[in-house]
């Protein structure tokens, strides 16, 4: 199991690594929106959808890393007063009834759409805007997937942790 949750941490990790040196051309492709609009009064659709399709797909993508990394929005109001135990319980049920509820559900009415798109080779229907919408819309079963796997790395260190609680009682 050890294994397993090494390398769920690992390629979320990895995706979280390459997605962060995204955020570079993100937000140059912002800058250039911005600065061609307000002081050219200029506007390129391509260029528009890029930004926002690359803004997309990284969050798409780093979400299971930054799930990885605790750096999630949580109600923080009772977990960090709460024992090492009480925190991996929240966490073990959580996932299992929140995370992975969302996950599937998710997944479920996704995967037609993206797989519908990507059969049809679905472009923006904006004119001038970029080929490729169905790789965007493809991103969302991933999304699915590294979330799903993340959170099984999650729950599998929760039930370890209430697991040997447990035994040291």
């Amino acid at each position: 199991m050890q294994r397993l949750v090494e390398a769920i941490d690992g390629l979320n990790e990895l995706i979280g690594r390459v997605c962060a040196w995204l955020l570079l051309p993100m937000v140059a492709l912002a800058f250039c929106v911005v600065g061609l609009r307000y002081v050219a009064n200029v506007g390129y659709p391509w260029l528009s959808e890029a930004f926002v399709w690359l803004n997309g797909a990284i969050v798409l993508l780093a979400s299971a890393d930054v799930l990885r990394t605790d750096q999630h929005v949580r109600v923080d109001l009772f977990f960090k007063r709460f024992s090492a135990r009480g925190r991996a319980a929240v966490d073990f049920f959580g996932v299992w009834l929140l995370l992975m509820p969302m996950v599937v559900v998710t997944g479920y009415f996704a995967w037609p759409i993206a797989r519908f798109s990507a059969g049809i080779l679905e472009s923006s229907p904006t004119p001038d805007g970029l080929p490729l919408l169905w790789v965007l819309k493809l991103l969302i079963p991933a999304f699915c997937v590294l979330i799903g796997l993340q959170g099984l790395a999650l729950s599998i260190r929760a039930w370890r942790t209430l697991r040997d609680d447990r035994a040291a009682v």
